[in-house]
């Protein structure tokens, strides 16, 4: 089915579902079967070197994995997708199929922790040189990458700073000498933002945090150009870092209230950004949606919603970070993000915990940084919650 005149919401619930399913099942089937037989050797030939649709070897395809891949190569407008592991799977299976000794990468500072920790320990290992940028310095992005660049790789906004980059014109950057641009759209979600229509190449999530939005399963996925995806298909195949189908069933079931979810947590991100902004105890709020914030306006042009996560830092510094957060009641003190209950930790326990105190310092990471992921509870509640415990330090 088409459905580019659809809504995002409509193709959350129905995309990879058009066909009828098994005994006139409503709901994805499970099929945890690891092989898929074939009774006509010339037919099962043709499905195994892709000449025709079907499935072989769990490792390598699988019917339910492929509903939920159908479901972000639509949403994202891609030709193609494929699923891995877990989010890092997908980031290190695709840096590593795109690039070899020799080649070059150019990225930015503010990247996941352990996608900065392949650029700063994992890649030099292989003579693979990854040159970190200032985020927003977008003159030395596009300075560094007319040196040589082979793949451009970015996020945005950024875990955990929630910087804004210019995905637009850093593309046009990249395509001026060939390079290949992977967006990180793991905040975002394709609800708030479609790289892909922005001049990327690739798009990375990690399935397991808005995507399936209930902390329960853990995914990676890639969707871009066909002849991109089916690259790094090929080195994951091998590599073996597959999604299997249980947890792609419960990220495919998730995304059915994407949409919903992302508009909730969008509205309830920005009010708390405003409330916390207006206290005397927190000393700075980052989110894209206040105007205040440095790259509001390239997120006002890029994206339609600015996201359900938010990080600020407080007076005092750690020693208040360490008192703070135990006090607050609606939240679970844990290093995932995206979930239906609201999440929170510092950086040292989660997006950076790969990283010493050192090499946060060098990406810009304060000590006194909260990153709070925002739940579908009833924002007043939260903003209540966390007056509570700011009125405890």
């Amino acid at each position: 089915m088409d459905f580019s005149k659809y809504k995002k919401s409509t193709a959350s619930v129905w995309a990879g579902e058009t066909d009828p399913f098994t005994n006139g099942a409503v709901t994805t089937p499970i099929i945890n079967s690891v092989a898929f037989a074939y009774d006509d050797l010339d037919e099962w030939h043709k499905v195994a070197t892709g000449k025709a649709d079907g499935y072989i070897y769990s490792r390598n395809t699988n019917p339910t994995v492929h509903v939920l891949e159908e479901k972000i190569r639509i949403l994202e407008k891609a030709e193609a997708a494929t699923s891995f592991a877990t989010g890092m799977g997908a980031i290190s299976n695709t840096l590593f199929a795109l690039l070899a000794p020799g080649k070059r990468v150019v990225s930015i500072k503010d990247t996941y922790g352990g996608a900065s920790r392949l650029f700063l320990d994992f890649l030099p290992r292989y003579q693979i040189q990854a040159t970190l940028c200032g985020t927003t310095d977008f003159d030395e992005l596009e300075a560094e990458i007319a040196k040589g660049c082979d793949v451009l790789y970015l996020e945005t906004p950024t875990n955990p700073t929630l910087k804004v980059v210019d995905i637009k014109r850093l593309s046009a950057a990249a395509k001026k000498v060939g390079a290949i641009t992977v967006v990180d759209n793991t905040f975002a979600t394709p609800i708030n933002q479609n790289p892909l229509a922005l001049g990327a190449d690739l798009v990375i999530h990690s399935a397991t945090k808005f995507l399936g939005g209930h902390s329960d399963a853990m995914g990676g996925i890639l969707c871009g150009t066909k002849a991109l995806v089916e690259k790094v298909f090929q080195f994951r195949e091998i590599n073996g870092a597959s999604l299997q189908a249980d947890p792609a069933y419960m990220i495919a079931r998730g995304m059915k209230t994407l949409e919903l979810r992302i508009e909730r947590q969008n509205t309830s991100a920005l009010t708390i950004a405003r409330y916390l902004k207006a206290h005397p105890k927190v000393s700075d709020v980052f989110y894209p949606g206040l105007e205040s914030h440095p790259g509001h306006d390239i997120a006002k042009a890029q994206m339609s919603g600015f996201g359900g996560i938010l990080s600020f830092s407080l007076v005092g510094g750690y020693e208040n970070v360490r008192k703070f957060l135990p006090q607050l009641q609606f939240v679970h003190l844990a290093a995932s993000l995206g979930s239906v209950s609201t999440l929170a930790g510092p950086p040292r326990t989660t997006s950076h915990v790969e990283l010493t105190e050192e090499q946060r310092l060098l990406l810009g990471i304060p000590e006194s940084l909260i990153r709070y992921s925002v739940g579908i509870e009833n924002v007043e509640d939260l903003i209540g919650d966390l007056d509570n415990a700011l009125a405890s330090l």
